[in-house]
């Protein structure tokens, strides 16, 4: 499957890479150089923990750049005024646990659920988006489990490279 990335997180992603190639890269080196050089590395628990975060940054490059291999690169859609559509926010009130929240809906790599920022691909964006304000749509969870929300507002949104790219 590929992951529908906009122009902006191409970009952001690329800027991480570079960064870590540049910047990261050479420190964390010097780090494990140094130290290696503190003696027996059967009991270093310093090297150990610079290979750790050169294997992180190492790994998480790789990670951007697999995804940026495989992404398939969308255009933010315009949608009419009164839907749900990508960047938006929309307050909704979850039936299930009888609370309104504040959603935005975000690209894959944008998610964020403990801050709200939901995936256009996780089951409750799927549900929303489309749907104007005072529609009630059901979230499909699994085979048998469903729950219902209800579209309150929806504030128009665009994507303006302010959201952050998670870290995996």
């Amino acid at each position: 499957m590929y992951d529908e990335l906009t122009e902006v997180d191409i970009q952001k992603m690329q800027a991480e890479i570079d960064h870590r190639v540049r910047v990261l890269r050479p420190q964390l080196i010097e780090e494990v150089q140094t130290a290696r050089a503190f003696g027996d590395l059967s009991e270093n628990f310093e090297y150990k923990c610079a290979k750790q975060a050169k294997n992180r940054n190492e790994s998480r490059i790789r990670y951007l750049e697999r995804m940026i291999r495989t992404a398939k690169v969308i255009q933010v859609p315009q949608t009419q005024e009164n839907t749900v559509g990508l960047f938006d926010k929309v307050t909704v009130f979850n039936e299930m646990v009888n609370k309104e929240m504040v959603l935005r809906i975000v690209t894959t790599l944008r998610q964020d659920a403990l801050k709200g920022l939901i995936s256009k691909e996780s089951p409750v964006g799927k549900a929303l988006m489309g749907h104007r304000a005072g529609d009630r749509v059901r979230v499909d969870v699994g085979p048998d489990t469903h729950y219902f929300m209800e579209i309150r507002s929806i504030e128009k949104g665009e994507d303006d490279a302010s959201l952050d790219i998670s870290a995996y």
